[in-house]
């Protein structure tokens, strides 16, 4: 809002001194030195504040000052609005009445003096008829305080306390008589801070002192406040916060005091007398005049206390005053007068724009901001110099910028940036009225725009002004000059001739549009409004011409002619007009590829003509010295040039070994006066299966025929093969012909392609090479689709159309191999745990000796490391395992004649799992005859491995036959700094049997040739062997498939220490050898299968039954009970036996047995069995006698146990204990 008078448009709120926070002097007055003689003085003789506390104090409340808060009604956050100014002891104030002028003759009745602000004192700028200016807004905004804060200390001192509080009392009152006197009706508040921490004793007595202290100065409790240390130190914010709240209150008051006695003014309906009445032909305000002027000081007093909708009742009673017929119409047009009432008519149109968005009335802003420019424009063209000026397109730029200035202050939050919104939706008021699109608020993009268009305006009418009007008024007659002094408006812009001047620099009106059009292209840059904002980069890069700033030019427009988006949608005009700007700017800063890339693309005729422009690209350069020289990389991705390229082959499809024709059409759409473009080669590149193929410029070179501007081709091109057999990569296709290409014509350059290897093959680019003295241009073309205009051409020119629309794409086959991969023998079934082998064969059977390579690829996972033998090679060539994927390439099978094989032995280590892989075996070879054509075989075989065995575990309670070790044994005492492997174990010791069934999942007959069950861990201080393990046959035991057996174990687990009496892990692997029963030399493998954890050793008591035979009476059988107590507890335990119908028995029915701690105990029973062949169930209860918990008995050998108890085996004759004992398992 630059342009009008400075404060006049800011938001008013209370202005507030504070005083003693500083020591520094009191400012000047920004007044006349004749007022600054009446000013008033108010000055404290008590020394400023500066303590710790009170530098916190003052920092803090000069942080809140609202003077760059946002114009809008959102909480800030604090209960108040302020606007502070730091003072010391004294403040100047302006005088209340001026003075009667010294050159005045003293009237015989006494005068009545004013304001020196008011239009009624001489010494008033407004004196005798000027409405209002910015002196009274800024005697109200800096000048005058609403209130008046004196900061003092209160001393903490006891003895000083009462004088120190007299001389505050005294100072205050001096001051506040100081106030009364001067006229104003500024309040006063007093802050005390103590300068020490008051006991708590003292606490009574400072209340005392305090209410003293107010008292004695007059003031209320809500203009006193005390500010206790230990709340400054803990609680500054908030107690800053209640005090300036309290103050805001005060301030409030004082500007509704000044609000009313301004309505009480008005309500009087008499014009007030000057002073001393004016002596020249100006006459006085009249009512109307001092209405106005009442109306505006209400709603900015109305302003100060954040009321904005009086403010807006008040300003529109003055808005509409202002304009009336009674006050401005009355004003000529001619009188500095005039200017001033547009001033004030434009300030009083702001602030009532920013009291409604204010309130959030968006669109009602809009209106106002309209109906303001539309009865102004009316005004000036009846009364006025009229619109058609480029003064008024200066006040319609200045407008508009007015509007961006209100959104940016307001702060809209729902038109900001991250909205992406473009304008607001109408309020409830005018939803439902019929809008037009510019009655909404739009982004501030939109109004600086605005405000560039009226700029250019402003320009293009200060271009018309005649030469007559543009001279200085120093050179020109008088005459002219009174003549031309009412032509032109000059509100708040400059006259003609420094407007635009004859000689000299005027207004940099370029300059003024590009700042705003840089600002409304971050506004919409920043909503992501693409199009909008490279339309003004394109008219900020115009005007940037006119200030030569070249390098900004590149810097803006380069982005945007990097875009193809554009190009691809058909902005033809918009490309041409960005491109000779960017030439013009590349050009100026030496950018020589730009230039050229340019030049390129302005060729193309679907451009405007533009005259007297060689259109010749080896010319591009021309009258620019750029060292060294440029290489211009471009594509028509990013540049649409005038030529265009398409390659077609003419059979979709191929055959390794053969040839296919192709042809190669480059097309020019340059100006028909256009000079021709000679390439120095072309170079076409492919994906897939072919390779390069370059042509290079050979005038008259080839046999040409040419029809109606098309040129048909013949290029023989030369193959460069391998140069050795061992050499890989594809062959090199070369030519040449002639690369003229003139404007409008087209070019077709027909080839016989050599297809040599299988696959997709795809034309993707052609890269086009300009070489000239000055540059080095590449232009590539990426091939599309067929469009209409493509044909095949035949010898005599005759079109034919292509049906398939991808014609730069052919599928090359690959030739038949004969050469032949197969197994030397039929695949066995692997097993895990096995080396695996597998034997090849490869034969040539082409026509031909072949030289191969042999490719091995294994797919699966967790893949072993394996090895390949060519042949009766002593050497093997090997590859590491992988992951995923394990590769052996390029194994040399050297040259086989026909019909020659030679074997191949592929070995792979044995694996833990099952599993499965793929093996994929290729050959690639070539031929003798044909080397540049590579041909590959190739054989997929999968390999799966199985586990050969399956197996399921129990561990099953054994009696250790030796006794337990003795607490007071001292032999059993360990060193416990010896190694754990050389300590003997002296623990508890366990018997355990660990029974193995399993079974064969192989599909031929296994021979297992020994097993055993190996101790893997055994943790937690124990130590674990196996003591006995099924004996193999020496032949060997051969499984059949899905055959089950059996093996079993005894291990005995025993702790090193007798003091460790925890449980221990134990882990066991079953472990089988086996071979292959189909060949007799077949290897020995090992299958090794993990038994699931068990736990032994545990500190819980054990009850394991036993039996023996007797031979001291036939059938006789001892039955012992085993009671084991590895704990550190003494345990008492009941055993009974109940009598039976099958057997009878001798031993103690009922018995109680006790347990010492770490030791075992056995109690014997013997049974007379009266039936012979079958399991007899005695009655054996054992029960613990403190917890009365029924013990579980553990049966070992030739026993078992069932849900209803213990079973043991009567044998029928002598000898058949180990029948039981089978029975039993």
């Amino acid at each position: 809002m630059d342009g009008y008078p400075v404060g006049s448009l800011d938001h008013n709120i209370p202005h507030v001194v504070l005083a003693g926070l500083t020591s520094s002097p009191a400012r000047d007055l920004p007044l006349s030195v004749e007022l600054r003689d009446q000013a008033i003085l108010l000055r404290s003789e008590l020394p400023s504040l500066d303590s710790r506390d009170a530098e916190a104090l003052r920092d803090y409340i000069v942080r809140q000052d609202g003077r760059n808060h946002p114009w809008n009604g959102r909480d800030s956050g604090k209960p108040y609005k302020l606007r502070f100014a730091v003072a010391g002891r004294s403040l100047v104030l302006p005088p209340r009445r001026a003075r009667l002028p010294a050159d005045v003759e003293a009237p015989d009745a006494p005068p009545v003096l004013h304001s020196p602000f008011s239009p009624l004192s001489p010494v008033s700028p407004l004196y005798p008829d000027g409405l209002m200016n910015t002196e009274w807004l800024q005697k109200h905004d800096d000048l005058v305080p609403s209130v008046y804060v004196c900061f003092h200390t209160l001393t903490s001192d006891p003895t000083l306390a009462t004088l120190h509080d007299n001389q505050l009392k005294t100072d205050v009152n001096t001051t506040k008589a100081a106030l009364a006197r001067s006229g104003y009706r500024t309040r006063l508040a007093l802050v005390l801070l103590s300068d020490g921490t008051a006991s708590s004793s003292m606490v009574e007595m400072v209340q005392d002192r305090l209410d003293n202290i107010r008292r004695g100065v007059g003031l209320d409790a809500k203009s006193f406040f005390y500010l206790p240390p230990h709340e400054l130190s803990t609680d500054l914010e908030h107690t800053a916060d209640s005090m300036l709240a309290a103050v805001f209150l005060q301030a409030i008051e004082y500007y509704r005091d000044l609000g009313r006695h301004a309505r009480k003014k008005r309500s009087r309906g008499v014009a007030p007398q000057p002073t001393v009445p004016p002596t020249s032909t100006s006459q006085t305000l009249t009512v109307q005049d001092w209405n106005v002027r009442y109306d505006y000081k209400t709603a900015v007093f109305a302003e100060f206390r954040q009321e904005m909708d009086a403010a807006l009742r008040s300003y529109d009673q003055a808005y509409e005053g202002l304009l009336s017929q009674d006050v401005m119409d009355v004003i000529p047009s001619w009188s500095p007068r005039w200017n001033e009432a547009r001033t004030l008519a434009d300030t009083i149109a702001i602030r009532s724009i920013r009291c409604v968005l204010w309130s959030g009335q968006t669109t009602a802003a809009v209106r106002r901001w309209q109906v303001h420019r539309d009865r102004i424009a009316d005004f000036v063209d009846r009364r006025g110099r009229g619109t058609n000026n480029y003064g008024w397109e200066a006040w319609e730029s200045r407008w508009a910028v007015v509007m961006a200035s209100l959104v940016e202050r307001v702060d809209i939050r729902s038109l900001g940036p991250p909205t992406r919104a473009l304008y607001l939706q109408p309020e409830k008021a005018a939803a439902n009225e019929r809008l037009q699109p510019w009655d909404m608020l739009h982004h501030t993009g939109y109004w600086y725009r605005m405000a560039a268009d009226h700029l250019a305006a402003r320009r293009k009418l200060a271009r018309a002004i005649p030469e007559s009007d543009r001279r200085s008024p120093d050179v020109t007659p008088a005459s002219a000059v009174a003549g031309k002094a009412f032509t032109y408006d000059t509100y708040m812009c400059p006259d003609p001739h420094e407007e635009y001047p004859l000689q000299g620099v005027g207004v940099n009106h370029s300059q003024l549009i590009v700042d705003l059009l840089m600002a409304a292209m971050a506004q919409f840059q920043a909503r992501k409004q693409h199009r909008i904002s490279a339309e003004l980069s394109l008219d900020c890069a115009k005007e940037m011409m006119n200030l030569k700033a070249w390098e900004d030019i590149v810097g803006l427009l380069r982005p945007l002619w990097d875009d193809v988006t554009f190009r691809a949608e058909g902005w033809t005009d918009v490309a041409e007009e960005l491109g000779w700007v960017l030439r013009a700017a590349a050009a100026h800063t030496g950018n020589g590829e730009l230039v050229v890339a340019i030049d390129w693309e302005l060729m193309n005729r679907k451009f405007t003509r533009r005259p007297k422009w060689h259109y010749d690209i080896s010319r591009s350069l021309e009258g620019l010295s750029i060292e060294p020289r440029p290489t211009v990389e471009i594509n028509d991705d990013s540049v649409s040039s005038f030529i265009s390229a398409s390659f077609i082959f003419r059979t979709e499809d191929g055959k390794a070994g053969e040839t296919c024709q192709a042809q190669l059409a480059i097309r020019s759409e340059a100006f028909a006066d256009g000079a021709p473009v000679v390439l120095k080669g072309l170079r076409v590149d492919f994906e897939g299966s072919l390779k390069t193929i370059t042509l290079e410029h050979a005038a008259g070179s080839d046999a040409v025929k040419e029809k109606g501007g098309v040129t048909l081709a013949d290029v023989a091109l030369t193959e460069t093969a391998r140069e050795s057999a061992d050499e890989e990569g594809a062959s090199v296709l070369s030519g040449s012909a002639n690369l003229e290409v003139k404007p409008g014509a087209t070019n077709v350059y027909e080839m016989a392609i050599p297809l040599r290897e299988p696959g997709e093959a795809r034309a993707s680019s052609v890269t086009l090479t300009v070489d000239t003295e000055a540059f080095v241009l590449e232009y590539t073309v990426t091939f599309q689709d067929l469009g209409a205009g493509d044909f095949w051409l035949g010898p005599s020119l005759s079109r034919r159309r292509i049906a398939r629309p991808d014609a730069h794409v052919i599928q090359v086959h690959p030739r038949p191999p004969k050469m032949e991969i197969k197994l030397a023998r039929p695949l066995d079934q692997f097993y895990a745990n096995e080396p695996m082998d597998l034997l090849l064969e490869v034969v040539n059977a082409e026509d031909a000796d072949a030289v191969a390579k042999l490719e091995v690829h294994v797919f699966g996972e967790q893949i072993p490391a394996f090895r390949v033998r060519v042949g009766d090679e002593e050497e093997e060539h090997a590859a590491e395992g992988g992951q995923e994927e394990a590769k052996l390439a390029g194994l040399p099978l050297g040259t086989l004649a026909t019909a020659q094989s030679t074997s191949l032995r592929v070995s792979l280590d044995p694996v833990q799992l099952s599993t499965s892989y793929d093996v994929t075996l290729r050959v690639f070879y070539h031929l003798v005859s044909d080397p540049a054509t590579l041909i590959m075989q190739i054989l997929p075989v999968q390999l799966a491995v199985v586990n050969p065995f399956e197996a399921s575990y129990d561990l099953i309670p054994r009696l250790h036959p030796d006794p337990w070790p003795s607490l007071f044994d001292h032999e059993g005492v360990q060193d416990p700094s010896a190694d754990e492997a050389a300590v003997q174990p002296r623990g508890l010791a366990q018997k355990w049997s660990l029974v193995c069934r399993y079974a064969s999942f192989a599909s031929e007959d296994l021979e297992i040739v020994g097993m055993d069950a190996e101790v893997v861990a055994c943790h937690n201080n124990a130590r674990c062997t196996t003591t006995s393990r099924p004996q193999i046959p020496d032949g060997g035991l051969r499984v059949s498939p899905r055959s089950m057996r059996e093996a079993d174990f005894d291990l005995v687990a025993q702790k090193l220490s007798l003091d460790d009496r925890g449980p221990a892990s134990l882990d066991v692997a079953f472990v089988l050898r086996w071979r292959r029963t189909s060949t007799p030399d077949a290897p020995v493998n090992t299958t090794t299968m993990m038994v699931p954890r068990y736990i032994v050793l545990g500190t819980e008591p054990r009850v394991l039954a036993s039996y023996s035979l007797d031979d001291s009476g036939p059938g006789l059988v001892h039955l012992h009970v085993t009671i084991e107590n590895a704990s550190s507890h003494f345990l008492t335990f009941g055993l009974s036996m109940e009598p039976s119908d099958e057997f009878a028995f001798s031993g103690a029915k009922q018995t109680t047995v006790h347990v010492l701690p770490v030791s075992r105990r056995s109690v014997t029973y013997r049974l007379l069995p009266l039936v012979r062949g079958v399991f007899v169930r005695p009655g054996l209860v054992v029960r613990d006698k403190y917890f009365q918990k029924v013990l579980r008995i553990i049966p070992t050998e030739g026993m078992k146990i069932d849900k209803d108890g213990l079973l043991v085996w009567i044998p029928g004759d002598e000898g058949e204990k180990e029948e039981g004992e089978e029975k039993a398992n």
